[in-house]
């Protein structure tokens, strides 16, 4: 002789089903990858630490502190990454940071300037080398004085 348990029916008001919590943890999980993959393409708006950024009126580097034939990291008087170069002595030049494919921002690596989002290269004039950017990194007007890189044209 075997005994049959009867069931009854579980009854909650606001319960959800598997097929609902499957359907709901999948919302949540294309959510947050699409979050990850927008905050890795756009650009940032927070100062990196490796990037100081300028005084309101003040200086956006030293001269001294751009290596000649090289490239140092800054922020202009607004904030944004800009890339300071020293073809020669005493000569600086400034480019955007901002990668002209999906506006991640560029850092020097060596005598190139690297995006590292999607690999864009470009030279130390802000030519394209390689990737997926479209065009080369604009130009930024500064200029020098006592030593001082400032923003704008003397």
């Amino acid at each position: 002789m075997s005994v049959t348990a009867q069931s009854t029916p579980h009854t909650c008001d606001g319960c959800l089903d598997r097929r609902e919590v499957l359907v709901r943890a999948g919302l949540v999980t294309v959510g947050v990858a699409a979050a990850g993959v927008l905050a890795a393409c756009g650009g940032s708006d927070t100062p990196s630490d490796d990037a100081p950024a300028a005084a309101s009126g003040g200086a956006l580097a030293q001269v001294s502190d751009i290596p000649v034939g090289g490239a140092l990291s800054a922020k202009d008087a607004d904030g944004k990454p800009i890339i300071l170069l020293q073809p020669e002595a005493g000569t600086v030049v400034a480019l955007s940071a901002v990668c002209t494919h999906q506006s991640c921002t560029v850092a020097p690596d060596g005598d190139e300037l690297v995006c590292p989002c999607h690999g864009s290269v470009y030279d130390l004039t802000g030519a394209n080398v390689s990737g997926p950017a479209p065009s080369p990194l604009p130009e930024v007007d500064v200029h020098v004085s006592n030593g001082a890189v400032l923003a704008g044209k003397a």
